[in-house]
């Protein structure tokens, strides 16, 4: 059995980037098209004036932003980590989405939910445990 290697402070950092800007780019673009208001694509004329409205929502253009934040995060990571790793490691963006939503978008968060959010989180505790990388490139 080898030794475990501690995880690097750059792969810990953008999970953590990725575990912020994920759910903070979904739940922007929830409040923007919230703010959108009822959508409709039909008749064609309809779709433009829709996407003006969509577009010009400034909670949209936010969300946008820290997805593809996410995205680069998400990709660098992976370059430095196992998908396996990586993965479960950021699951712990289920308990951000759950504070976001509660706080941002005003939702009701059950019991039952913060149970299951509790739950992942020490399934992520327990993934942490292990090597970030369990290959190593020649």
């Amino acid at each position: 059995m080898t030794p475990q290697r501690p995880l690097h402070l750059k792969t810990f950092l953008l999970i953590l980037v990725m575990v912020i800007a994920g759910p903070l780019g979904n739940v922007l673009l929830g409040k923007g098209m919230k703010q959108a208001g009822r959508l409709s694509i039909w008749p064609p004329a309809e779709a433009l004036h829709t996407a003006f409205r969509v577009f010009g929502t400034g909670s949209i253009w936010l969300g946008v932003a820290s997805l593809l934040t996410f995205f680069l995060a998400n990709v660098l990571v992976l370059s430095w980590a196992d998908y396996s790793y990586v993965q479960p490691a950021s699951s712990v963006a289920y308990g951000v989405v759950a504070l976001l939503g509660y706080f941002m978008l005003g939702e009701p968060v059950s019991p039952l939910r913060w149970l299951g959010i509790a739950i992942i989180c020490l399934g992520v505790l327990v993934v942490g445990q292990t090597d970030p990388r369990s290959l190593e490139r020649s």
